[in-house]
């Protein structure tokens, strides 16, 4: 039962714990925001005078306003980022649709993106001038000079994909509604932090890829909770009885970032500060405190965030110690943002030396921004490894959701496959070995790795998952919500029963995208977008496992799908597909012309094979190894063809034994009745 249904009967008159009228009439949410922006300046204003980020450079010093307007509109930044992407996510999931609350939200993600927006364009300029150390005029050189930073440099190109992407979520969240296309809105705000995220490390520096993820991931997850909760205060008059539900959904929602930003911090604070002795610097004790402030977070919320919410689900008017602890909160956040964005401009303890400014860089160095790695040899593969910090995380996360549905089953007395749980464990762990291992490691450099990695992601990895039957698991084990909002089940329903979900997943075009994609992506510009960058290179992960989870799912899942065929033609469309695979890992095999020679074939690798005998060697891997999950597949339908024969004889021979046969008396009768008819006509 819902908060709201709980309390629907309690008059709006105070409660023992909300007696004084001050109290029902303090402006709480006024408090709040204040507190966030104040702990933000102070902290700001402190970390800025420590670690010396606005003291004034011995050359090119653009001045006081710029160096100190920096980090204030970076603040700004994060700050209306958070209070967008917070907003969205909590009427994505916690809000009621009919309820005043969820437009209510959409207005303040709104606000909060316009404050973004303004706050991006005064930051980009601010950075400008800190590049060019231009004196700002009127001039047609001055206007010349910044055209060039926003259209041909990589950081005012950041600056300028930011400010208008936030532009377009403020539009869009005033115009739009509808739960689905908010969420694209919320997307594309994530998005918008991402172009800033690859700014903030040295490109070409040998951990740039791991510094820009988990950037991206502090970034994301920090706004997913401070957001998150600023929106909870400013929403307190319209949300009324429905605070409690509401609030426990947000704590669930502030564990998983606090994970987040304490797994990304701590890489981002390693990669930057370096060994122990780089903790004693300015930047290291900045670290420190930003640290202390976000365990004193952690420590607040496992300690009294379920005695709170039992204390506010008691009463309908929460105590004046509930909102001072809400307020509390939020001025700790905004310590810990200000702090943030006073490491930005403090410099680092750990160099970051781009590879273009080495006294002698090596091509590998030159195209990949490492050196290169030991001579492969198979061991290797388990020794090397290359932390790939989103999707460890992804298959952490994963492994414990599905764990935790499965024993909330059994709690309950409903029996679940215990094969099921191995499978998507397997899955989970084969996807972490894969995307960190030595796997990871080696295909920046062998195009071999790289299809055998492929063959695993698109193949192997789909077959378990699909079989574990994950959406059923959670259409079981997921409560089901009552008022109207839409909790982590109704979404993963909706997306499944989408039209766009039953056109993807139908078999015929699982089967064409799983097939046509390999000459698509191996033989346009998308191969060299995913090898040479890191945003490309995720998207080809994420491509591989869905193209064959939606194939593999079309075939032998047990989840819902939108159509699946009979069992004859599940194996011609799996014969066919497996051709058209054999044929592309040929056509490599005997191919004598290089793929992507700009990357592969000017490594400078003096160990090994040739680039060229190398993608053979892919090739060969393509054919053969990536062929055992198929014929595996093969088997898997031609069992279920036979269960589901066994099945229905079963279930003939049980209707016969009900009715006496008389399906078969009544098909004897009509072939008699039709043999007379048929006498009758001949005599």
């Amino acid at each position: 039962m819902t908060a709201s249904a709980t309390h629907s009967t309690v008059p709006d008159t105070g409660t023992p714990h909300d007696s004084s009228p001050w109290l029902r009439r303090a402006p709480w949410s006024a408090l709040g925001l204040a507190a966030l922006l104040v702990g933000g300046t102070i902290a700001l204003i402190a970390g800025l005078a420590y670690g010396g980020g606005a003291n004034a450079p011995l050359f090119s010093d653009p001045g006081a306003v710029v160096r100190w307007g920096l980090p204030a509109g970076k603040l700004l930044v994060n700050l209306g980022a958070a209070g967008a992407i917070g907003a969205i996510l909590l009427a994505l999931i916690a809000l009621s649709i009919q309820s005043d609350a969820y437009g209510r939200a959409l207005d303040i993600a709104a606000a909060s993106a316009a404050v973004w927006t303004l706050a991006s364009a005064v930051t980009g300029f601010f950075t400008f001038l800190t590049v060019f150390t231009q004196p700002v005029s009127l001039e047609p050189e001055f206007g010349r000079v910044l055209g060039v930073f926003f259209g041909e440099v990589e950081l005012g190109r950041a600056w300028l994909a930011t400010t208008l992407m936030a532009a377009v979520v403020t539009v869009l969240c005033f115009v739009l509604r509808h739960p689905s296309l908010v969420a694209v809105v919320g997307l594309l705000a994530v998005a918008a932090l991402w172009p800033v995220a690859q700014t903030g490390h040295a490109g070409g520096t040998a951990d740039h890829d791991a510094a820009v993820t988990a950037v991206f991931l502090h970034s994301v997850f920090a706004a997913v909770w401070v957001g998150g909760l600023l929106a909870l205060i400013l929403l307190r008059r319209p949300l009324g009885d429905d605070l409690p539900a509401v609030l426990r959904r947000y704590s669930t929602l502030a564990l998983i970032a606090f994970i987040v930003v304490a797994a990304s911090g701590l890489v981002s604070a390693q990669l930057r500060i370096g060994d122990l002795a780089g903790l004693g610097t300015e930047y290291g004790m900045l670290v420190i405190a930003k640290s202390a402030a976000l365990v004193a977070l952690g420590i607040v919320g496992a300690s009294y965030r379920r005695a709170v919410i039992a204390r506010v689900e008691a009463s309908p008017r929460p105590a004046l110690g509930f909102w001072t602890i809400v307020v509390a909160e939020l001025t700790v956040m905004g310590v810990a943002m200000g702090l943030a964005s006073a490491l930005g401009r403090t410099a680092t303890p750990a160099p970051q030396v781009p590879v273009t400014e080495l006294p002698d860089p090596t091509p590998a160095e030159l195209l990949t921004g490492s050196p290169l790695p030991p001579e492969f040899v198979w061991w290797r593969l388990a020794t090397e490894w290359d932390l790939n910090l989103l999707w460890t995380l992804l298959a952490a996360f994963g492994l414990f959701f599905y764990l935790a549905g499965a024993v909330r089953l059994a709690r309950r007395g409903d029996r679940w496959p215990i094969h099921r749980t191995i499978l998507w464990t397997l899955g989970m762990v084969t996807l972490f070995l894969v995307t960190n291992s030595g796997l990871a490691v080696y295909e920046k450099y062998l195009f071999s790795i790289h299809m055998l990695g492929h063959m695993v992601l698109s193949m192997a990895i789909p077959v378990m998952l699909v079989l574990a039957a994950p959406v059923t698991l959670a259409a079981r084990a997921i409560r089901a919500r009552k008022d109207g909002s839409r909790g982590p089940r109704e979404w993963i329903l909706a997306i499944v029963h989408s039209k766009w979900a039953g056109f993807v997943g139908h078999p015929i075009v699982a089967s064409i995208v799983f097939a046509v994609s390999l000459l698509v992506f191996y033989y346009s510009p998308l191969f060299r977008w995913a090898v040479t960058d890191h945003l490309g290179h995720q998207w080809m992960i994420v491509h591989f496992l869905l193209s064959g989870y939606l194939f593999v799912n079309a075939l032998i899942g047990e989840d819902p799908a939108p159509y699946r065929p009979p069992y004859p033609i599940r194996l011609l469309i799996l014969m066919a597909t497996m051709a058209f695979h054999a044929f592309f890992g040929l056509f490599l095999l005997s191919g004598t012309g290089l793929l992507l020679p700009e990357w592969y074939g000017a490594m400078g690798r003096e160990w090994g094979i040739t680039p060229l005998a190398d993608q053979q060697r892919g090739g060969g891997i393509a054919w053969s190894v990536g062929e055992i999950p198929t014929l595996t597949l093969a088997m898997l339908v031609v069992w279920m063809w036979s269960r589901a024969d066994k099945k229905e004889t079963k279930r003939r021979d049980r209707q016969a034994d009900r009715d006496g046969d008389a399906e078969l008396v009544a098909w004897n009768a009509m072939l008699a009745q039709r043999a007379g008819r048929d006498g009758r006509a001949d005599g």
